[in-house]
Formats: C-alpha cells, structure tokens, sequence
C-alpha cells in the first residue's frame, strides 16, 4: 500500500485515523502513563505506520520549552520568502514546536525591534533569520543570551560561527553568463542587488569569471545595481537600452528584476527573447508560467528552508551539527525567454 511522504503527517492526522484525541496523541508521544494499553497500542501503531518523527526538543529543553520557533524574514510579497517559509513549514510539521513569523519589510529597525523583544523575553525556542541588514552584533547578541538560531540566504557576510544554509550563488551567475555565451551573445548585461548584499557580489563575481574565461572584457557600462525588486529591473533595463551599444541579453539577477526586464522591454516595443534574451534568478514559481516561460537559475529556496529548520532542531536539542556552513547546490533550468544571436532582432529605436 502506498504510503504518504512522512512530511505530510501531522499530530491531527494520526488522531484522525487512531480515533483519539490530539491530547491523546500528544500524552502518548511524550509517553505519559495517563493512556489505556489499548489505546496507547492503537496509536502506536498509527505513528508506526505513517513513519511519524515526534519532536525530541521539548523533551530536550523541558520545562524551558516555549513550543515556539521565530521566523524572521524581509517580506511575504514574493516567492522568494514565500518558499522558504514552505521549506520551514514542512519541518515542523513533524514537530509540535509552532511558528512564528515577524516580517521586517527590509528595515533595520523592524529587525532590531525584533531583536529587542526577544531579548525582553518573548517566548522562543530558537530562530531562523532570513535578513536584509543582519550585522554580527545580532548574532553575537543571540550567542550571549544562549537562543539558538539559523541564518539562511545571509546577505552580509558571516562569522566561522554562525550556522547558515545558502546557496551557490558564484556558481549560479556563472552558469547564466556561460549559457548566454554559449548562444553567442557579447554583450550581456548584469542587474545585481544592492552592493551590501553577499549573494549578488557573488553572482555578479561569477559573470565576471565567465566573460574573463570567454576572454571579453568586462562593460562596466553592462553592470547594474538594483534591488532585487521588480521596479529596479525596470529602470535599469531602460537604462541598458538607452545606451550607444545596448546588450544583447541580460542576466537580471533574480526573477522579480527580470520581470521588471521584460515589463521595460514591452514598454519599448521590444519582446523577449526576439529582441533581448533573459535569465533570471531563483525559479519561483512564476518563472514557469510567465510569457515567455523565464530561464532561470534555480535557487532551491524550499530546501533551504527545510535544511536550516532540521539544523536549528539539532541545536535547539543541544545536538552537534554536521556543518556549520551548508551551500545547497544551483542549476540553470532552461526555458523560452533566451534565444541565439544570430536570431535576434535588436532594435532600440
């Protein structure tokens, strides 16, 4: 018989299916006496079946256990954090630890505020920080007052000390630039993020390296900061094209700048990839739906969720940890939005 993934079991659905009660189930996880032999037999064998991994923290942490584990991220309005969240979601699921997500909306003042009640004694087991202007004193702060955390997608850089889960992002900007090299375009251009950010010096590291390798030399004219946000891609993809010799193609840095790179483009008169081939960056969801469907790194954003969730739990247990740094691997999924060069038609005016 086919069983579901055990990601997918919850207390509820093991109560569901043993005929109890969700206390019920919980006092026979925690092996308390207060449960009948049948019952208990009943609902062990529930668990057994659907593979169920009960939370070893609480027992770990015992009467210091908050049931609670903080999620702090920059935004809810796009994927990108979306799916990390999904990531953290599945982990805990296994658990009876709950979720608590503070969205900081990329301000330093919101993550300090965050910061500042945690440390005034708002209840949490442990934190996974996805932050936009995360500093080493926070981390510092964080080891002082003994709350475990994790960083994923750390866009500053990072201490030897700081558990943290990314991404290949220099192998990821190289893989787009080779790919646009490959179809024979010359002049491509960059829109990165903001400078500060560690993952976008990378990708940007690694279109370096790749027109090095190809022996082009490097636009500085071709290099564009933006914010990794929809509007940047715009406005530097209009500036791209107002150029004496515009590019050819354009690695947007993430998906939400290249669909500000194809929003300019229709602007123009231009389309994708005729006049202009597109990469992107992350492969939300959108990214295949669009049209033209966006090629596009795949940054695997859920994954890196449920890895830096599984290592917060072993430090949350006072369990050792693999690694301190995890970089889960890129790859480059190729879609519609790119096209040759002797098959493009560029034409700005």
């Amino acid at each position: 018989m086919h069983q579901l993934s055990p990601k997918r079991r919850t207390i509820a659905e093991i109560a569901a299916k043993a005929g109890v009660s969700i206390p019920t189930v919980s006092r026979v996880l925690n092996n308390r006496p207060d449960v009948a032999s049948e019952t208990r037999r009943r609902v062990e064998h529930v668990i057994e079946e659907y593979g169920f991994v009960p939370s070893r923290v609480k027992a770990s942490l015992g009467k210091k256990s908050t049931g609670i584990v903080d999620l702090l991220v920059p935004g809810l309005e796009t994927l990108y954090a979306v799916d990390i969240v999904r990531g953290v979601e599945e982990v805990l699921e296994r658990t009876e630890l709950r979720l608590a997500i503070s969205v900081t909306h990329d301000s330093f003042q919101l993550e300090q505020r965050w910061l500042a009640k945690v440390l005034n004694g708002a209840a949490t087991d442990g934190a996974i920080l996805v932050l936009a202007h995360g500093q080493q004193h926070y981390f510092d702060t964080l080891h002082r007052h003994k709350i475990p955390f994790v960083v994923i997608d750390q866009r500053g850089d990072l201490g030897p000390d700081i558990p943290s889960v990314g991404a290949t992002n220099w192998f990821g900007g190289r893989t787009a630039t080779e790919y646009l090299l490959s179809l024979g375009h010359r002049r491509i251009a960059v829109i990165g993020g903001k400078a500060t950010m560690r993952p976008s010096r990378d990708r940007i590291a690694g279109y370096r390296v790749a027109l090095e390798d190809a022996e082009i030399p490097v636009d500085p004219e071709l290099i564009r900061t933006g914010d990794f946000h929809q509007q940047a891609g715009y406005e530097q993809t209009c500036a791209l094209l107002d150029l004496p010799e515009p590019p050819t193609a354009i690695f947007a840095g993430n998906d939400m700048q290249a669909m500000g790179v194809y929003s300019a483009l229709r602007a123009r008169g231009l389309s994708v990839p005729d006049a202009m081939s597109v990469v992107g960056f992350d492969d939300v969801a959108f990214a295949s739906v669009v049209t033209p469907a966006l090629t596009t790194v795949r940054q695997p954003l859920v994954e890196m969720g449920r890895v830096g969730t599984t290592m917060l739990l072993r430090l949350i247990a006072g369990e050792p940890l693999d690694g301190i740094r995890v970089e889960l691997t890129t790859n480059l999924v190729v879609r519609d939005s790119c096209r040759p060069l002797h098959l493009t038609h560029h034409d700005p005016d």
